[in-house]
């Protein structure tokens, strides 16, 4: 922001949350009242999150690949378009306020540290980044130029997950010790996200017209195209990817672990069926199981995430004859409580007239409410007024590193004794170039930060 008026303004009011159909560029508001935000990652979840911003001004479109941008190019005339990210921070440093990030998970970090470095305000996509060098290294730069930042995870946002924290902390369930979540198998035909190749490593392939493979491989070693990478199926390839673990554990586990201040895990151990011989992809059957010491009057707590494995048995305790085919639970002493894949629709696990007769009488609502399901204008309203979002970088990079040492469990197999003052898995220490993975010459970011 070039002047103090404006920098005032925008601390000072707050944005109208309006349709998504809407344009951004085809509104007409004063200068003043805008933060001019650049989009990298235009297409997909892009889409998803530059159309929540109807007041505000999309000045710049980065992306590296012609197929999925060509809509939101089309849409935003106005805006200057890029393919590298880095030209387009040296030709508009000056022009941009706030950055929406939603590249694939690889190359989160170095777009959102050239964001960061610049003092601009960023939205990075779930889940956040790569591995848990590059999460510490964002919440130290949050920090350090004192930006405002959020993850995109939409649950978050919700009532539901308030529900949970307030019904918890209200000691309906008592101490919680245990938390599942399980999901069915990934269908890699028909899911969308995830496409599982018939070799490994995948065969070479044409890079398709309009796409910019280098550009789009960014910090990650150069390797042959192949289409299961881009545009969309890059999930399950951990060189690209988390897998469905990092995928969705922001989503499905961020309700225990806010609620019961979790922390990160002293323990994680992961069996795999069948799992790939080079490790370079998700295996489709596991369980990964976390392990978190006593935090204050809080008990310790196992947590175990089910993928592709059947769910887990009904207790009699919880009163009901079915569970989902995914969500996940929190076992107190006294009730246990259940969401599905997202903490959207949480509810105690009992009979439906005695969840009736609770909601008659339920613990107080103590956490103020947003917008459900929009961490996008959770995120400008709180640039506006010089504030926070509930998933700023200080929160999300650290549920997300809980979620890394799982995925690397869930990878390599085996028992992490995980020392997280130092970033370390003990007595493993061929796990040391995942924890902090090396980029190209050209996509190193963050190092400053640690000298």
């Amino acid at each position: 922001m070039e002047n103090n008026s404006r920098r005032d303004f925008l601390k000072k009011s707050t944005a109208l949350g309006l349709s998504t159909l809407i344009i951004p560029n085809f509104l007409s508001c004063s200068a003043n009242d805008r933060l001019n935000i650049a989009v990298i990652g235009v297409g997909g979840r892009g889409a998803a999150s530059w159309t929540q911003v109807p007041r505000e001004s999309i000045v710049a479109m980065c992306d590296v690949d012609d197929r999925m941008s060509a809509k939101g190019f089309e849409a935003c005339p106005d805006a200057k378009k890029y393919k590298d990210f880095r030209v387009m921070f040296d030709e508009m440093s000056n022009d941009i306020d706030a950055v929406i990030i939603a590249t694939p998970d690889h190359t989160h970090f170095p777009a959102a540290m050239a964001a960061m470095e610049l003092g601009k305000h960023v939205f990075v996509e779930k889940p956040l980044a790569h591995n848990i060098w590059q999460l510490r290294t964002m919440k130290k730069a949050a920090k350090h130029y004192g930006i405002v930042s959020q993850m995109g995870n939409q649950g978050h946002t919700t009532n539901g997950i308030r529900l949970v924290k307030e019904w918890y902390e209200a000691g309906v369930l008592g101490q919680v010790k245990e938390v599942i979540r399980w999901d069915g198998k990934i269908d890699f035909e028909h899911d969308g996200y995830f496409g599982k190749p018939e070799t490994f490593p995948p065969q070479a392939q044409e890079v398709p017209k309009g796409l910019d493979y280098d550009l789009w491989l960014g910090p990650a070693a150069e390797r042959p195209f192949n289409n299961l990478y881009a545009p969309r199926t890059w999930r399950g390839f951990y060189d690209f990817g988390n897998g469905k673990l990092g995928d969705w554990c922001c989503h499905t586990l961020d309700a225990p672990f806010w609620a019961l201040d979790l922390g990160l895990p002293h323990t994680v151990k992961a069996e795999i069926i069948d799992p790939i011989p080079d490790h370079s992809f998700v295996a489709e059957e596991s369980v990964v199981t976390w392990h978190f010491n006593a935090r204050g009057d809080k008990a310790p707590v196992k947590m175990q995430w089910f993928e592709g494995i059947k769910k887990p048995d009904i207790r009699p305790e919880w009163g009901v004859d079915e569970i989902p085919n995914s969500g996940m639970i929190m076992i107190g002493d006294k009730k246990t409580l259940i969401t599905g894949g997202r903490p959207n629709d949480a509810r105690l696990l009992v009979p439906d007239e005695e969840m009736k007769e609770f909601l008659k009488n339920a613990p107080a609502q103590t956490i103020p409410r947003v917008g459900e399901e929009q961490p996008v204008q959770e995120w400008i309203d709180a640039i506006k007024n010089n504030t926070l979002p509930g998933s700023n970088f200080d929160y999300a990079a650290s549920l997300m590193e809980m979620s890394q040492v799982g995925v690397l469990a869930q990878r390599f197999g085996g028992t992490i004794k995980y020392d997280a003052e130092n970033m370390k898995a003990i007595g493993r220490p061929e796990l040391d170039p995942y924890i902090k993975e090396p980029a190209r010459k050209g996509w190193e970011y963050g190092e400053n930060l640690w000298t």
